[in-house]
């Protein structure tokens, strides 16, 4: 190693959720090596493709370094630079006009998929601000398993990779490319070293499909059909854990009347998967003890999530899989501050009842808005008028869905304020843009809040350019602006302090160490039950009725119904070397994969006359994009897999970047959305194909 390069350790952020711990070798306040930190708590010593790439974001020659304001029409191109006073100065004016004008409510603040302390931050800016309108990816993210799972067993069920497992489940996960929300995938592949047993549930035959004792290829949107299958099978021959079922759970004889319908047989014409598959995997499931599912992100791409979510929690716990070490499990936090006084939920008492999703009649405890009905907000004004929108780490023109609703909603607020690295579409069309200071060039801490029972120290590693401040500090001095002072710290860095203050220490003492892990404990529920209202696992939902829910999980038919004119299934899928619509401008990952790939079976692809390589024109009943074709036969023949999160840095402001011809969300439409989350379709949408004109 030179002596003149100082090497320092810190976790990733902001390439997906995070968790590898890295060893950063820095010189001149330049990072010049990034590698994994072999002692690392998840990660030990792995690192991906994004995260080796990660100090280009630092120095790429189009980063944003000033605060701009915009000059001429939304999405010009037209910015002049204005100072940081003046910045925050004119976002806080608008601010405290609009809550003049139409009260706290109608500013709404946004957050993309949460990467560290600053959407704890934006959630404390809101509240003291007086909004209740904190808008986030959660609709299709994290919350239909987090929040599905409180009203089921009391706890959101993280798979537990850190315990050995008999068999570990990839339900819709694919944590070779993804990495999902800190399961980073060494620890599965530590798993399958020492022996556990693999089962894939995916679409798509993926990398670990080919290592698999078995893999079901499922038709996309059906995964609570499956799901309610093996419960059949599960019931019906007795394989269930019939002590835990006896003591801990309620309404197992509703269930399993219900799942007498989902025979492996008509489970089968639903899914695509063969009966007597279905009977194997159920029962390789229910024999394998302790058996792990990890739940991925993908099952929450449609409107019967909160199906898909129940059934799969109802299978942990009839088979005995809850609450055991190498199972599903309640992963409770270290000793830090607790969410609701950090940010400052005392202070907007009346918050659910004046939240936009309360005229929707969403689930109880789902606390932020789904971007559907923040958009309704703004274009139809109901439940009432929103006119202001401040956006961090999100890029609301690809992410959300129906792109084209996004741009109509952006373009009617009155006042758009945007924090960012680069210059996006969605940053295109705001009337102020804030830079910001990146991962590597600030004090962080990752995975708090995120329910996964510990969380991460991210050190600073190299200062950021003169003009970029991080997040937290930029929401610390506006707060300041548009809230009494006295609610916000003289410096941000006492955000950090406040929350590991609970466990005696400082933040510097905190990232000395590295990490903080909560206690393990297993079987809690013998002593004390389970945190429902009959303090056992519902099976039935005892509050069904009171909240207006479906009492048990069920499958009523795919997202969208058949279309002959449509004759294929669409899904989409991430790409390993982005996090969703980020870095496309980060030349390293952008010759890994210069243009979006829509996989298709050869077949599929002869039989519309498409080529590998060659342009393929993908259209549902909402929009029509142009990607490029991938030949493969890991799609089956009815399943068109198209590449999310597509846009062109290189097409210049004049075009917003074109922002439209290969976005996936000009596939997907909010005409129908799920009840509990307001969750559109993503995935599961018919679609056809044909070749590029």
């Amino acid at each position: 190693m030179s002596e003149d390069i100082k090497w320092m350790k810190t976790h990733c952020g902001k390439m997906d959720h995070g968790g590898c711990a890295l060893i950063v070798g820095v010189k001149d306040n330049r990072i010049v090596k990034v590698k994994g930190d072999p002692e690392g708590f998840l990660n030990q010593g792995y690192v991906c493709p994004k995260g080796l790439a990660s100090p280009d974001r630092l120095t790429h020659p189009d980063r944003l370094i000033h605060p701009l304001r915009r000059t001429g029409a939304r999405g010009a191109g037209g910015w002049e630079r204005i100072s940081w006073d003046d910045a925050l100065d004119e976002i806080a004016r608008n601010f405290n006009r609009l809550k003049s004008d139409y009260g706290a409510r109608s500013v709404a603040f946004g957050v993309g998929m949460p990467k560290g302390l600053e959407h704890f931050v934006l959630i404390r800016l809101a509240n003291i601000f007086g909004s209740p309108n904190v808008v986030a990816s959660q609709d299709v993210c994290h919350a239909p398993r987090e929040i599905t799972g409180v009203h089921t067993c009391g706890f959101y069920p993280v798979v537990d990779l850190h315990q050995r497992s008999k068999l570990v489940v990839l339900w819709g996960s694919n944590l070779t490319s993804t990495n999902e929300e800190g399961e980073i995938n060494s620890m599965l592949l530590k798993q399958l070293k020492e022996g556990a047993d693999l089962m894939v549930v995916d679409p798509r035959r993926i990398d670990m499909a080919e290592r698999a004792d078995m893999w079901l290829q499922v038709k996309p949107g059906t995964d609570h059909a499956l799901a309610l299958g093996f419960l059949h099978v599960v019931i019906e021959e007795g394989l269930y854990d019939k002590d835990f079922v006896a003591q801990w759970t309620h309404g197992f004889d509703d269930l399993a009347n219900h799942v007498k319908g989902f025979t492996p047989e008509k489970v089968s014409d639903m899914t695509w998967v063969p009966s007597e598959r279905i009977r194997e995997a159920a029962r390789f499931y229910a024999a394998s003890k302790p058996a792990a599912i990890q739940w991925g992100n993908p099952i929450e791409h449609h409107t019967n999530t909160f199906d898909v979510a129940r059934a799969l929690i109802c299978l942990m716990a009839v088979c005995g899989n809850l609450a055991v070490p190498g199972g599903n499990v309640n992963a409770l936090d270290p000793k830090v501050i607790g969410l609701g006084a950090f940010v400052r939920a005392d202070l907007i008492p009346e918050k659910r009842k004046e939240m936009i999703t309360a005229a929707h009649g969403v689930i109880p405890r789902f606390m932020t808005i789904p971007p559907a009905f923040f958009r309704r907000a703004v274009l139809e004004e109901t439940p009432y008028p929103v006119k202001g929108f401040y956006a961090m780490c999100s890029n609301p023109m690809l992410s959300y869905a129906d792109s084209r609703q996004t741009f109509e909603a952006l373009n009617k607020l009155e006042f758009l304020a945007v924090s960012d690295l680069f210059m996006t579409p969605t940053a295109a069309l705001a009337d102020i843009v804030l830079p910001v200071a990146s991962h590597f060039e600030m004090d962080d801490i990752g995975h708090y809040g995120l329910g996964h029972g510990y969380i991460l120290a991210r050190p600073r590693v190299v200062d950021p350019p003169e003009h970029c401040w991080p997040d937290m500090k930029i929401m610390n001095e506006l707060g300041k602006r548009i809230s009494p002072p006295e609610h916000w710290h003289d410096d941000y860095g006492r955000f950090l302090e406040d929350v590991v203050r609970p466990a005696g220490l400082t933040y510097q003492e905190f990232a000395e160490k590295g990490y903080l892990k909560g206690p393990d404990r297993f079987r809690a529920y013998e002593a004390k039950g389970f945190k429902t209202p009959t303090g056992k696992v519902e099976l039935s939902l005892s509050t069904a009725e009171k909240f207006g829910l479906a009492p048990l999980p069920d499958f009523k038919g795919p997202p969208e119904p058949e279309d002959a004119e449509y004759p294929l299934i669409l899904t989409g899928s991430k790409s390993r070397y982005y996090l969703h619509s980020s870095y496309r401008w980060v030349g390293r990952l952008r010759e890994k994969r210069p243009y979006p790939k829509c996989e298709i079976h050869p077949e599929t692809a002869e039989a519309n006359g498409i080529g590998e390589g060659e342009g393929i024109r993908i259209e549902t009943r909402y929009g029509a994009i142009t990607q490029k074709a991938h030949l493969t036969d890991r799609m089956h023949p009815e399943v068109v897999n198209a590449s999310h999160g597509w846009w062109f840095p290189e097409a210049g402001p004049d075009g917003q970047y074109d922002w439209q011809s290969a976005n996936y969300n000009m596939l997907t439409s909010t005409g129908r959305l799920g009840k509990e989350y307001g969750t559109p379709n993503l995935k599961g949408i018919p679609c056809r194909i044909g070749p590029a004109q």
